[in-house]
């Protein structure tokens, strides 16, 4: 990251802009760096300017606690500042938590993409997530980085003997050290649920994206997100799971920020 701005809270903010036209800002999704979503960047940038940073505490950017998701707010609302005041937001995984909650809180934003955001569509997932909510809190008031992670990929689906395998990987102690933002992505998750009072008061356009060869439960959600908003709507790709190639994603990003 090449730039830096300073967040209302005093938090500065590493950004990267590549491109020129129309703003659009990147929103990365739990344990990860803006890097996880800038191969975007690359089909975005021949006709947006495009904004790829790190969010508070990962990354090059700073943190400042007590941590609120009105603090990443804040943040974007910084970054748009900084980019003329106006923007479109794509946020993946449960950074489109954080992007739709940027538009609900009525920064300046044209419009959101957000692919496969994680929020449940019944009662049991919100069960889930509260039992992960006490567990995570618990490993990392302990200091247990690395319980927390392993926490996190479970409520992911990944098998034990995968978590077990990665613990072992060279990639480990990067994402213990990142662990703490754990708590960030979760608080901007909720209860875990569609956030549909929420949702409602968006007004501007909204494209909810799922991979086709993800869980139909994902598609529940991305439809859910596309109905409740004012002017949703939902696209499903083909042959795609939520870890999505750039290359796929992106025309369709293209299109949507372009129309």
């Amino acid at each position: 990251m090449d730039k830096n701005i300073t967040s209302a809270d005093g938090t500065s903010i590493a950004y990267d802009i590549t491109g020129e036209g129309p703003a659009v800002i990147l929103i990365s999704g739990a344990m990860s760096t803006g890097g996880t979503v800038a191969p975007l960047a690359v089909p975005l940038s021949q006709g947006f300017r495009v904004v790829v940073y790190d969010r508070r505490g990962r990354g090059e950017s700073g943190d400042t606690a007590p941590y609120a998701v009105e603090r990443e707010v804040e943040d974007l609302a910084a970054l748009i500042e900084a980019v003329g005041g106006q923007a479109a937001l794509f946020g993946t995984s449960s950074g489109g938590a954080l992007a739709l909650e940027a538009a609900a809180s009525g920064l300046p934003v044209r419009q959101v993409a957000v692919y496969e955001t994680p929020f449940a569509v019944h009662e049991g997932g919100a069960k889930e997530r509260a039992e992960y909510t006490e567990r995570l809190t618990e490993a990392l008031a302990e200091g247990r980085r690395g319980d927390a992670v392993a926490l996190f990929l479970r409520l992911t689906g990944m098998a034990e003997q995968m978590i077990q395998g990665a613990r072992q990987s060279p990639m480990w102690p990067g994402m213990e050290t990142i662990a703490p933002s754990l708590a960030y992505d979760n608080a901007v998750m909720g209860d875990g649920l569609v956030p549909r009072d929420r949702l409602a008061s968006i007004t501007v356009p909204v494209l909810a994206v799922a991979g086709g060869a993800s869980p139909a439960w994902m598609h529940e959600a991305s439809r859910a997100v596309a109905d409740t908003v004012s002017e949703g709507a939902f696209l499903s790709l083909p042959g795609q799971t939520h870890k999505v190639e750039p290359e796929i994603l992106g025309p369709v990003l293209v299109e949507f920020f372009g129309a």
